[in-house]
């Protein structure tokens, strides 16, 4: 019954792996194999699927999330094109970065090493912070000349 069930919950929680910590870029099993993405990416996906979903004869009612998800990647969509958004990856795969931290650093577009540092924790000690500013203004350049 019940009992047991919380038993069984509390003996799982006393051997539950360490936690996860994105400051420190541990993240869950579920996690290992997923790829980090930029909202721009997301944004073109769902743009795709809405466009599809126009096309067609019964139009599907898009959940609300889905609309609510498509409004906020379209307004923090930092790049507005496909070239754009593939310079932007491989500038970032350059880098000794973890996949959370380069859609972090894209997402968020941090001015200085400083504010990316405060940001993303885990980047602290890992990078000087003239190595950091340069990613950086590679990155705001990427975002202002953009077609």
């Amino acid at each position: 019954g019940f009992p047991n069930i919380m038993a069984a919950a509390a003996d799982r929680a006393q051997v539950a792996p360490e936690e996860e910590d994105a400051s420190e870029l541990r993240f869950g099993k579920e996690f290992e194999s997923a790829e980090a993405l930029i909202n721009s990416e997301v944004f073109m996906l769902l743009e795709h699927r809405k466009s599809q979903n126009d096309g067609t004869d019964e139009e599907q009612e898009l959940s609300d999330v889905f609309v609510k998800t498509l409004t906020y990647t379209q307004r923090f969509s930092r790049y507005k094109n496909r070239e754009t958004i593939q310079a932007v990856r491989v500038l970032l795969a350059r880098k000794q970065l973890h996949k959370f931290e380069q859609a972090a650093l894209a997402n968020l577009c941090p001015e200085n090493a400083d504010e990316a540092k405060s940001l993303i924790p885990s980047l602290e000690g890992r990078f000087d912070d003239s190595e950091l500013q340069d990613l950086l203004d590679d990155l705001q350049t990427h975002k202002s000349f953009q077609l």
